[in-house]
């Protein structure tokens, strides 16, 4: 046994490990992705592939990584001091092909004791369209480079056959080097300080000590789930459509049931697979499963396998929550997750409603620009996802413009744009009115304006077009999200997932869904909506319209 201080004392500093690999990573990293968005993960595990700890980085990164682990442990039998393995086939480690990931073994004088991994999404991985995020394909293949378990660092020295190999199926290949040797330098530091960890303790110890914080994590879920209210429903939730293959909603059908001390979500009823990017693989909804479940059992219990044992999530392969390969899955880690948890906020507000909040914007707002810079003659390629409103909740409005959810990026800054690329920023705003009415109203969308300065080709891959976000409660709709292209004076509206050519002079509008509204409108406090009004969050006429009553 081991004391229980020594385990909280070694937990802590296991989460504090992966967020210094988030800082060397950030700190290292070429692209603004990585470097200024911080679309990045990090974490630690134990021998047999266990999440141990993580930063608080992305979710759905966070909840797939243990299947990459795992599947690298398998496949790779032969790992040594120093080695390190990269991947990212979305069908062995989960999310799409830009998430490249990083496995590093840790041992101790001669022992494995553990492994220590990094997931960053890179701005371009190859495929039809730059920056890999198409939402009109229908095969993986058409995504860009797809990398099974391989070790691109051996005893310590980077394979410079393997580098070159994917550097030369990518268009940014300077860039992506950067960001793959940021990531090596991540898992070294890591690598560093859970030896040091280990040292201090001793190998017995150390390993006691993690199976202590697995069972303790375990118990404090156990408790919270007794907590709820037991019993059964079922919601669903619909995706706009799967892009010009598949012009139909795709729908999102789960079963919750809360026992006395286990949930389990089933997916089975869900739409089965289409010709489009939006198909998730198994691991996409696992992580979806996972922040639902954290964010209902609350901040207190720590995040671990332990934490999720008693959760079960059930799904039926070849649907689009689990999909089979060579189904495109671009927009399914972006946008299916989303629309997963939305699903799963809806069926568990019927048992948990004081836990739940009304639906958040529901899409990441996926944007990738790319071509040849006219300054420099050298092809870039751009990749960015905008906030939106984040739903109201019982005794609070949501967040005006910011990621929600399955996301946790920063925003890429103006001065970084223009700086690097032929687009100029003529917007960057709140958008007002598009929150949904409530006693707690939903969260403001945001208002982002392109305009290109050079011929370059942009992807859109979004959703919550066709379906704004729900209110709870009798809370109203968010707006839903528009995107709108200005050619020579003339407005032409844009579908949430297309490719088009964007000429110089052109301009893009995205304009991002704002979060549903909690609560009856009727019971809102005069001086909140007065507030809103002032600092022109809302106008007069959507105070008269949704609250009825008399604005001067």
């Amino acid at each position: 046994m081991v004391d229980i201080i020594t385990a909280e004392i070694i937990r802590n500093a296991l989460e504090y490990i992966a967020e210094e690999m988030g800082i060397v990573l950030r700190n290292s990293a070429f692209s603004p992705n990585i470097k200024e968005r911080m679309d990045h993960s990090c974490a630690v595990f134990g021998p047999k592939g266990e999440l141990l700890a993580h930063a608080e980085h992305i979710p759905v990164h966070l909840g797939a990584m243990p299947l990459a682990v795992r599947e690298a442990i398998k496949v790779v039998k032969d790992f040594e001091e120093g080695d390190m393995i990269i991947m990212n086939d979305p069908y062995s480690c989960g999310t799409h092909l830009p998430d490249i990931t990083l496995i590093a073994p840790v041992f101790y004088r001669g022992e494995l004791v553990g492994f220590v991994a990094n997931r960053a999404h890179h701005s371009d991985v190859g495929g039809k369209v730059p920056g890999s995020m198409p939402g009109d394909s229908v095969e993986i293949y058409e995504e860009g480079l797809i990398i099974p378990p391989m070790k691109i660092v051996k005893r310590g020295e980077i394979d410079r056959e393997l580098l070159r190999f994917i550097l030369a199926n990518v268009r940014t290949p300077r860039t992506r080097m950067g960001d793959i040797v940021a990531q090596i330098s991540a898992n070294r530091r890591g690598i560093q300080r859970v030896l040091k960890v280990v040292d201090k303790y001793g190998i017995g110890t150390y390993l006691k000590a993690i199976e202590a914080i697995l069972s303790y994590s375990e118990k404090l879920a156990k408790i919270e789930i007794s907590k709820m209210r037991r019993g059964e429903s079922t919601a669903y939730d619909f995706l706009d459509d799967a892009g010009q293959h598949w012009d139909k909603p795709v729908k999102i059908h789960v079963k919750v049931t809360i026992a006395k001390d286990s949930i389990t979500f089933d997916f089975s009823e869900s739409d089965k697979q289409v010709p489009g990017s939006i198909n998730a693989p198994r691991a996409v909804t696992i992580s979806a499963s996972y922040f639902v479940f954290k964010s209902i059992i609350g901040g207190e219990v720590p995040s671990n396998e332990g934490t999720y044992r008693p959760l079960e999530i059930i799904t039926r392969r070849g649907t689009v929550v689990d999909a089979e390969p060579p189904a495109a899955v671009a927009g399914g880690n972006v946008e299916t997750s989303q629309r997963i948890v939305d699903a799963l906020f809806r069926a568990l507000a019927k048992l948990v409603p004081e836990r739940v909040p009304a639906a958040s914007q529901g899409t990441m707002n996926n944007i990738a620009f790319g071509g040849v810079d006219p300054k420099t003659g050298k092809r870039f390629a751009f990749y960015e996802t905008i906030g939106g409103g984040f739903g109201g909740r019982m005794g609070k409005d949501g967040v005006d413009g910011v990621h929600c959810n399955m996301t946790n990026t920063m925003n890429t800054p103006i001065e970084e744009i223009e700086r690097k690329y032929p687009i100029r920023i003529l917007e960057y705003s709140l958008r007002p009115d598009s929150c949904g009415a409530g006693r707690w109203r939903g969260g403001l969308g945001i208002i982002r304006k392109y305009q290109a300065l050079a011929t370059i080709k942009v992807s859109l891959l979004g959703d919550r077009h066709r379906f704004p976000p729900w209110g709870l409660m009798g809370g109203k709709n968010g707006a839903p999200g528009e995107y709108i292209l200005i050619r020579n004076g003339e407005e032409i509206r844009l579908p949430s997932k297309t490719t088009i050519i964007m000429h110089s002079g052109d301009i893009l509008i995205i304009k991002t869904p704002g979060g549903g509204g909690y609560g009856d409108p009727k019971l809102r406090d005069r001086r909140l909506i007065e507030e809103d009004i002032l600092n022109e969050k809302i106008t007069v006429e959507h105070a008269k319209k949704h609250y009825t009553i008399d604005i001067q």
